[in-house]
């Protein structure tokens, strides 16, 4: 079709009305930012001759994303946390605040108030039988190698299944999910289970979206982490076990080279009595070092909707109550 009207003078006008230009009233950068949005869309209209009938399946799906609580899921997937982690390396080169631990995406599924300990914890409760034991150990420092006392390591991962406590409801709410205060030589330790890797739910949403574009929805074994301490830039990463069929080829794009962390079997009798295990585990070694900053909004993790955080969780951070 030649029909194109998008730039046309009735065209324009009716999209600074849509974003309420001529109003008083309202939020100015909502009105820039939806002016902008609708006209990316419509231009997209004009540009692909989408049909009547696409654009209301595109809506239906929308709906069915919103219904489902899918957004967060296909916001990794179309690439969009990976972007925003991309502009905040750059805008971290751009203000010379090099060095440390790479970041990768948060994902959806923390959930604040997970228990704390000091130095170690054991993370699940046992109710995965079959799982190999993990032992996760690491050292929190600063980019010139010294140790951080009292570093604050959140850690939340899945199940054998795939599945997470709070949003699985076979599991204990807390299960896998522990903040360890690193000791006087900073480093922690957990006693946990190695995590499978998952996929999108089978004809799901997100799932419908990725097969749309000839692409899968699957995630490798990993580990999520908030690392953050008072006068460091807080840390926000996962690391992805070695060997993993999908390490590499990660839908939510969160693999950096330098968070493939490999899981050594221990089959050492001595090693295994050490631990007061009943037999071999899997080490798993991931050493985290943080950059300097005397900026109190970038000690602490960005605002977002979390699963049991609120404002006063958020305003304690920000008034730098966090334990150290």
């Amino acid at each position: 079709m030649t029909v194109k009207i998008f730039d046309t003078p009735e065209v324009q006008d009716f999209i600074k009305t849509v974003a309420g230009f001529d109003k008083a009233g309202g939020n100015d950068r909502a009105k820039q930012i939806v002016h902008r949005l609708v006209s990316d869309l419509f231009k997209l209209i004009d540009d692909f001759d989408v049909t009547e009938e696409e654009y209301w399946a595109g809506v239906n799906l929308l709906n069915a994303l919103g219904s489902q609580t899918q957004f967060g899921l296909l916001s990794p997937g179309l690439g969009f946390d990976h972007f925003l982690d991309m502009r905040q390396d750059a805008i971290d080169a751009e203000a010379k605040r090099t060095g440390g631990t790479p970041r990768t995406i948060e994902g959806p599924l923390y959930v604040a108030g997970a228990p704390e300990a000091e130095g170690f914890a054991r993370m699940d409760d046992g109710s995965d039988p079959d799982a190999e034991v993990m032992w996760l150990t690491g050292q929190v420092r600063d980019v010139d190698g010294t140790p951080i006392p009292g570093a604050k390591v959140e850690i939340w991962h899945c199940n054998s299944k795939g599945g997470y406590s709070f949003f699985d409801p076979s599991q204990d709410e807390y299960n896998m999910r522990r903040t360890i205060y690193a000791d006087s030589e900073g480093r922690y330790t957990a006693r946990s289970i190695i995590p499978s890797g998952y996929g999108v739910p089978e004809g799901a949403p997100t799932d419908v979206v990725l097969k749309s574009l000839g692409r899968h929805g699957e995630r490798p074994a990993h580990i999520h982490y908030f690392v953050s301490a008072p006068g460091h830039q807080h840390l926000t990463t996962q690391i992805n076990l070695a060997g993993d069929p999908y390490t590499f080829d990660d839908f939510a794009f969160a693999t950096r080279e330098e968070l493939v962390v490999p899981a050594e079997r221990i089959e050492d009798p001595a090693e295994i009595a050490k631990r007061d295990l009943d037999g071999p585990f899997s080490h798993v070694v991931f050493n985290v070092e943080l950059a300097k900053t005397e900026a109190p909004e970038l000690q602490v993790r960005h605002a977002r909707p979390r699963a049991k955080e609120d404002e006063q969780d958020l305003a304690s951070q920000l008034a730098g109550t966090a334990k150290v």
